[in-house]
């Protein structure tokens, strides 16, 4: 049986300078001399595809630390500034859902794939991959395309490829399918969708170990 060919958009979630060399919040894991080219490959993969692009960029209130919209650091880096893309969502929350028009967009242009591509793995790219997979649709992460950095708090400490690798663990296990760059850039060029594991199995295999 023949696999439909998957209506994708790739999201590209918050590239901005704060993630950045001079940026409050630098990411480690990946770094971002290695990320940030994946994330160009694959809007240059989606523009030729004539796969829709989403930019979006995170603002903070006014007064805050970080994230600021007139500020160096808010602004998107100038490699995603300069590309083109066919939506552009501004957000004050994690999810690209939250208080935005991205439902309406998707269901406008009858998405039903969505590609994450961006910062960070475990708080924007995971509420927006959670939230995706809820409202029925299918969700892939590009794990090179994507960035976490290290926290240390009351509740413990884990350092960055930690943080990356285990939500990259637990998406792939049940909410999206978790793939490099070049994979996904075959698959679209294929028309072919991503695959992603299960609980059941993924528990199984670390048993077995």
């Amino acid at each position: 049986m023949s696999q439909t060919t998957p209506r994708r958009a790739l999201v590209v979630i918050d590239v901005q300078n704060e993630y950045f060399e001079g940026g409050a919040l630098p990411i480690e894991y990946p770094p971002v001399k290695d990320s940030l080219p994946k994330i160009t490959q694959a809007m240059d993969a989606a523009h030729a595809a004539g796969t829709p692009v989403v930019v979006v960029v995170h603002h903070s209130p006014k007064g805050a630390p970080v994230f600021q919209a007139d500020a160096h650091n808010g602004a998107l880096h100038p490699e995603i500034a300069r590309r083109p893309h066919d939506h552009l969502i501004a957000k004050a929350k994690p999810s690209v859902f939250a208080g935005t028009d991205f439902a309406d967009w998707i269901a406008r242009n009858e998405i039903d794939t969505l590609t994450v591509a961006g910062y960070m793995t475990h708080n924007c790219n995971a509420s927006t991959v959670y939230e995706a997979m809820h409202r029925g649709l299918a969700v892939e992460v590009l794990s090179d395309a994507t960035g976490s950095l290290p926290y240390a708090n009351a509740a413990g400490r884990a350092s960055a490829e930690e943080i990356h690798r285990v939500f990259s663990v637990v998406f792939h296990s049940n909410f999206a399918a978790v793939t490099s760059t070049d994979a996904w850039v075959a698959a679209l060029q294929a028309g072919q969708p991503t695959p992603k594991d299960n609980i059941l199995m993924s528990n199984q295999r670390a048993r077995q170990q």
